[in-house]
């Protein structure tokens, strides 16, 4: 089984479908979040939501190591 990165992908919604905004080789049943952003006048909170996105995926990634209790320091 192929292990997928953890990625933000544009879409859209069409009135019947989600559609993405890019091509992106995604395997049939993958496991996916839908977040919806709201559209009217706040550029800046849609630009915020998608940096933020992007900085968790690559902070929860798949290469992110496993923590032990040895790890954490009080």
């Amino acid at each position: 089984m192929r292990v997928m990165p953890t990625v933000t992908l544009k879409a859209h919604y069409d009135g019947e479908r989600i559609q993405l905004d890019e091509p992106f080789d995604l395997p049939r049943n993958a496991l996916l979040l839908v977040t919806l952003v709201p559209q009217e006048g706040n550029g800046d909170r849609v630009a915020w939501l998608a940096a933020s996105s992007a900085a968790l995926a690559r902070a929860f990634g798949d290469d992110e190591p496993e923590y032990t209790q040895a790890d954490i320091r009080r």
